[in-house]
């Protein structure tokens, strides 16, 4: 149960993280940056390597020492809006009381235990809810401690699920363009090929089977014709339901899901969703096949599973694959472990997020948030050089024609006292759940206002 501490709303002298929970704003100052900092290469940071960044032009990065609510604080003191959600997981804002408290508590007792020949009542729990949220008969999982990992699994699986059936030379993924599954060396074989790198780690990577997604009579017509032809080599169809996140924020609808399922079935295929952006609510339902009334065979979630918290992932099979590993055979089991899979300490701030979810209205903040960011996004339209905008449940984008340079818009939105990364061609917002709605009027104003300062 949460307790009573961590949902109370009297009084100015709670910690931020309770005020922004219970509804209550704070105030922030646009933030300044040094010329000195601006002017710094990343590569002079001693001893790190950041990700996604060429360290010898990319500037300087910022350095967080405290974070609360939808808050992030500087080492220099000063605090920004997020507006990513410390990339699309912290769905009830930063350190939140009943997370923290799970955390604290499951710490005293076990915080870690090898998941061998051993199992533990956190992940015995959270197995359990996962099952009773999911559609269908999604009933078993296995843990383990990213989202790449995670898919990496579910592509395993998808394999090992024909090759213990008997059929032979299905060994293949279809997947999308636009498409993102992670960064391990077997995902990038499934990512969008410029997303995935397909170019640089050409004669590496294993060969796919590449798509355009069925969103219309040309390209079902395509795909149903690749099926007939390639069909008999493809384990699974694998694909991110209704948003294409890291390729873009690139929408579609249900039906193309509903396509999908429809065509699995009648090829013998698998049907593989990478949820790990979308599930937990961010497009408006707990789960996004929920908004196409469709059953994957497999599901991939981690990002706010946790709420942001720790690291976890997990990938979700439906009964039907699960017995196919069943078997006399040793050789038939799933073979895959990672060292931390089913860490105690992830699991139980997992059930602590689950918890939120049951006790506070997250979907119904969702459905605000989503109104919000359609109305308040909407004066973009009239910048030059924008050429979309676009709304799904907590999911906001604004789509140009082209970025020259990304980093002077970050370092504009730093200024302005928020922390929006712009990728590709989009500047996105996908807030914590809880944020209020004076904070989301000060992302969304900031984005207006620094596109139109660099039209």
């Amino acid at each position: 149960m949460i307790s009573d501490d961590s949902i109370m709303a009297g009084g100015m002298d709670l910690p931020r993280t309770m005020r922004e929970n219970a509804g209550m704003s704070c105030t922030v100052s646009p933030a300044t940056v040094s010329s000195t900092e601006a002017n710094r290469p990343a590569a002079d940071l001693p001893h790190l390597w950041l990700p996604y960044t060429q360290m010898q032009t990319a500037p300087f990065p910022v350095e967080a020492v405290r974070t609360s609510g939808s808050r992030i604080t500087l080492a220099d003191g000063r605090e920004l809006v997020d507006g990513v959600a410390a990339w699309w997981t912290a769905c009830h804002g930063y350190s939140h009381p009943h997370i923290q408290q799970a955390l604290i508590q499951q710490a005293s007792m076990m915080p870690h235990v090898m998941f061998g020949g051993m199992v533990h009542e956190p992940a015995r729990r959270l197995a359990a809810r996962l099952a009773e949220l999911l559609p269908g008969d999604l009933e078993r999982t296995f843990f383990t401690d990213s989202g790449s990992v995670a898919m990496e699994v579910a592509v395993k699986m998808a394999v090992q699920y024909h090759i213990n059936r008997g059929t032979e030379g299905r060994t293949k993924m279809l997947s999308f363009r636009g498409g993102y599954h992670g960064d391990t060396l077997g995902m990038m074989s499934i990512c969008d090929p410029e997303e995935g790198m397909h170019s640089l780690f050409a004669g590496v990577l294993p060969k796919q089977v590449l798509a355009d997604l069925p969103v219309d009579d040309a390209s079902i017509a395509r795909l149903e014709a690749l099926l007939e032809k390639e069909g008999h080599t493809i384990a699974a169809i694998v694909t991110e339901p209704l948003v294409q996140g890291a390729g873009g924020m690139l929408f579609h609808s249900p039906e193309v899901l509903r396509r999908l399922r429809e065509l699995c079935d009648r090829f013998g295929l698998l049907l593989i969703l990478d949820e790990i952006f979308t599930g937990f609510g961010r497009t408006g339902t707990m789960f996004a096949c929920e908004q196409a009334n469709i059953v994957p065979d497999i599901v991939a979630l981690s990002k706010a599973l946790t709420g942001g918290t720790m690291a976890l992932a997990a990938t979700v099979a439906r009964k039907s694959v699960f017995e196919a590993f069943l078997s006399t055979e040793g050789g038939k089991a799933l073979m895959h472990g990672p060292t931390f899979m089913a860490n105690p300490l992830a699991c139980a701030v997992a059930n602590a997020s689950l918890d939120l979810f049951e006790q506070e209205p997250r979907l119904e903040q969702v459905a605000r948030i989503s109104d919000q960011l359609r109305r308040e996004l909407e004066p973009c339209r009239t910048i030059p050089g924008v050429k979309d905008v676009r709304v799904l449940g907590a999911i906001g984008v604004v789509e140009l024609e082209k970025i020259e340079n990304p980093d002077v818009l970050r370092r504009a939105f730093v200024t302005h006292g928020t922390w929006i990364r712009p990728f590709r061609n989009i500047v996105y917002l996908t807030p914590a759940f809880t944020i209020t709605p004076e904070d989301l009027s000060h992302l969304t104003s900031s984005i207006v206002t620094v596109l139109r300062d660099n039209a």
